[in-house]
């Protein structure tokens, strides 16, 4: 293969100037709903034009038998330039590894800006196939630097090759599973749109009491958040209220996130039940269904940071405190 295909012998190496890069922009489109390629992007290519102009100036530009006995004898795959280049490639592959899981983690952010009900949206699948690409990526990253310490002192190549091909068999495993997963779960994944930058300076967003007064007395008039899956966008809808408006009176008026805001209004309807004479002869599921919660480790969380004890402790003391 070496003597039949020298000239391409090495173009293989260059997918792993793409694939962090590919991996990142994978997340990211996953995740915002508005996601599209810019020429400012471009700039993820650098790496790899700068390491096809590398191979070129190095392997690519020399005669045949000059590039055949590079390749024969390993000089130049173990001369200090190329393990640098291959290391520094290998460290950026790691720096999108974390950067995509980064975005995972401003995604879970984002959506309790936007979303009522946020643990419907299951995340673990594909946090768990981007930190397996990670520890595969640090693990040849860490061959990359024992590339580096063995041009002072010489290690056994054997164990350079297993290790590399362990990483590529694993890398292998995972992409296909990415590709089913994602398969699997990409109807029940909830996008949200990319953050935007403030039109105005904070300080400058000043809040109008009035307008979230009124937003407040709607609340509670027609009840918006009974809606199970509610979102910033319907809700402005039934307000009418542009969103990024009723974001930023919820941000900083209310001095919540829009998870909070709905979540609380919900908890003062199922105190409101559990007082009322409605309210029972119903469960307390039936009440944090009926209220708008999908989850009742999730409703039993806000009643008691609100209420400071649980529902059931909260109907109890109630129930003493009526005149017999």
């Amino acid at each position: 293969m070496r003597e039949l295909l020298p000239q391409i012998y090495f173009l293989g190496g260059f997918a792993y100037y793409l694939d962090g890069m590919l991996l990142f922009f994978c997340v990211k489109s996953l995740i915002f709903r508005d996601f599209s390629l810019r020429s400012r992007d471009a700039v993820h290519l650098l790496p790899f034009v700068f390491a096809l102009l590398y191979m070129s100036a190095v392997f690519f530009r020399l005669p045949l038998e000059q590039r055949l006995d590079l390749i024969n004898s390993e000089d130049l795959v173990y001369g200090w330039h190329y393990v640098l280049v291959e290391f520094l490639c290998k460290s950026l592959r790691v720096a999108y590894c974390v950067w995509s899981l980064l975005l995972l983690v401003q995604y879970t952010q984002r959506l309790k800006s936007t979303h009522s009900n946020v643990e419907k949206v299951d995340v673990t699948w594909i946090r768990t196939l981007v930190f397996g690409f990670l520890v595969v990526m640090v693990m040849e990253a860490a061959l990359g630097i024992a590339k580096m310490f063995s041009l002072y002192q010489p290690y056994d190549l054997i164990v350079f090759e297993k290790i590399g091909l362990t990483g590529y068999y694993t890398l292998f495993v995972l992409v296909n599973l990415l590709v089913f997963t994602g398969v699997r779960y990409f109807a029940n994944f909830e996008s949200v749109r990319e953050p935007e930058k403030p039109r105005k300076p904070a300080a400058e967003q000043v809040c109008n009491p009035a307008l979230a007064e009124e937003i407040d007395k709607k609340m509670h008039a027609e009840k918006l958040y009974l809606q199970p899956d509610v979102t910033i966008d319907l809700l402005a809808e039934g307000l009418e209220i542009p969103p990024r408006d009723l974001s930023m009176i919820i941000n900083r008026h209310f001095e919540v996130n829009f998870y909070e805001f709905i979540n609380r209004y919900r908890i003062e309807e199922a105190m409101r039940l559990l007082r009322s004479a409605d309210g029972q002869g119903k469960t307390i599921t039936d009440i944090y269904l009926e209220v708008g919660f999908n989850s009742k480790s999730v409703f039993n969380t806000f009643f008691k940071k609100a209420a400071g004890m649980t529902p059931s402790q909260y109907r109890s003391a109630e129930t003493l405190a009526q005149p017999v």
